[in-house]
């Protein structure tokens, strides 16, 4: 699968643009602020409906303009596939394959794999627990449809469960048999959502190890751990147990909404202990991984997009990423840099097809 053409309008600070593209290696190079990483979150945009950097829709339209689109023509299975991503102002954003609309977007999800590698990855370390879930429902969900169902109803009836909770306090109530109903609805889905994550983990822990050796070159005890309160006990025993604490904090405290997924080196958090060469190891093994593992369950090679990551890395680790595609386990990669020889040089040792463009 790659990516032939991108059409972009109105698009972040593009009004109009468009790009023919090489089916292995496509570099965009420029100065800071040019719109590299713009063309490669337009990409991402015709694979998951969204902006890995801004999902707020309307921060997506240019300056002065009221609506952008996004279109892209794909090779997929010897087949083309036209895929159509925009939005206007005031009304809702719209996905087409093939000129025919998706009624809910989670059906297009997965259809176009593909894994973006970006200094803003460093929030899976900084930032709280909702961006790891979120990293882990992001990978199975490209390749488990099924998954994504499950987890769109789960988080519906929290909210309905919340809501009922935020009722009680305000109206001075209490139906025990009404939340029942929420958790026993809860319990079922959290559970098969608790167990595929943890099936996911015992096959995708040993792939990360692999590319973060591949990566630093070094037999260094990193690791994942799964956080889950489902562990010890039953989804629907834990939302029993906090009923009253619930009905004091207006929300649901205990679910596989809480999770969390713990970074390790030799045992301890890589937050607090890794250094900054161990941390970015840490996140492009972790994202080569999740390449990897898409490109066993999905049957087709993910496109890979690289953003930044040559000025990030050291010269050592640098190599090793080049030496790593420089193989037929990848299929298309975008690259975005700032120096263009650099670029260049790198991109030639790998004795694949290439085209850049100069912004």
């Amino acid at each position: 699968m790659f990516l032939k053409r991108l059409s972009l309008v109105n698009y972040k600070n593009f009004s109009s643009q468009n790009l023919d593209f090489d089916p292995t290696i496509n570099c965009f190079v420029g100065a800071n602020g040019i719109g590299k990483t713009n063309i490669l979150d337009a990409i991402y945009h015709l694979s998951f409906g969204k902006s890995y950097f801004n999902p707020v829709a309307t921060q997506n339209i240019r300056h002065g303009s009221d609506f952008f689109m996004v279109e892209g023509e794909f090779e997929k299975a010897n087949r083309s596939e036209k895929i159509v991503c925009s939005f206007k102002r005031g009304l809702k954003k719209v996905i087409k394959r093939n000129g025919k609309a998706y009624e809910k977007f989670s059906d297009h999800i997965g259809f176009l794999p593909l894994v973006l590698i970006s200094p803003a990855d460093r929030d899976l370390i900084t930032e709280g627990s909702d961006t790891r879930r979120k990293f882990i429902d992001g990978v199975i969900s490209q390749s488990d449809k099924e998954y994504l169902q499950t987890l769109i109803k789960y988080n519906k009836v929290l909210v309905q469960r919340n809501s009922l909770l935020k009722y009680f306090v305000a109206n001075n109530t209490f139906d025990q048999d009404n939340l029942t109903i929420y958790d026993g609805q809860l319990a079922t889905l959290g559970t098969s959502i608790f167990t595929k994550r943890q099936r996911f983990l015992e096959t995708f822990i040993p792939i990360f190890k692999e590319q973060y050796f591949n990566i630093s070159g070094k037999e260094e005890g990193v690791s994942l751990a799964y956080q889950s309160k489902l562990k010890e006990q039953g989804l629907i025993s834990l939302l029993k147990d906090s009923v009253q604490k619930d009905r004091a904090m207006q929300y649901t405290s205990v679910g596989i909404h809480k999770d969390d997924l713990e970074f390790t080196i030799d045992g301890y958090p890589i937050k607090k202990f890794g250094s900054q060469g161990q941390q970015k190891s840490f996140l492009i093994a972790l994202k080569l991984a999740q390449f990897h593992f898409i490109k066993k369950q999905a049957g087709t090679t993910p496109i890979l997009l690289l953003d930044d990551i040559f000025d990030k890395l050291d010269e050592n680790r640098v190599s090793h990423i080049v030496s790593l595609v420089d193989n037929d386990t990848f299929g298309q990669i975008f690259i975005s840099d700032t120096h263009a020889d650099r670029t260049e040089n790198v991109v030639k040792s790998i004795h694949q097809s290439y085209k850049i463009f100069n912004l």
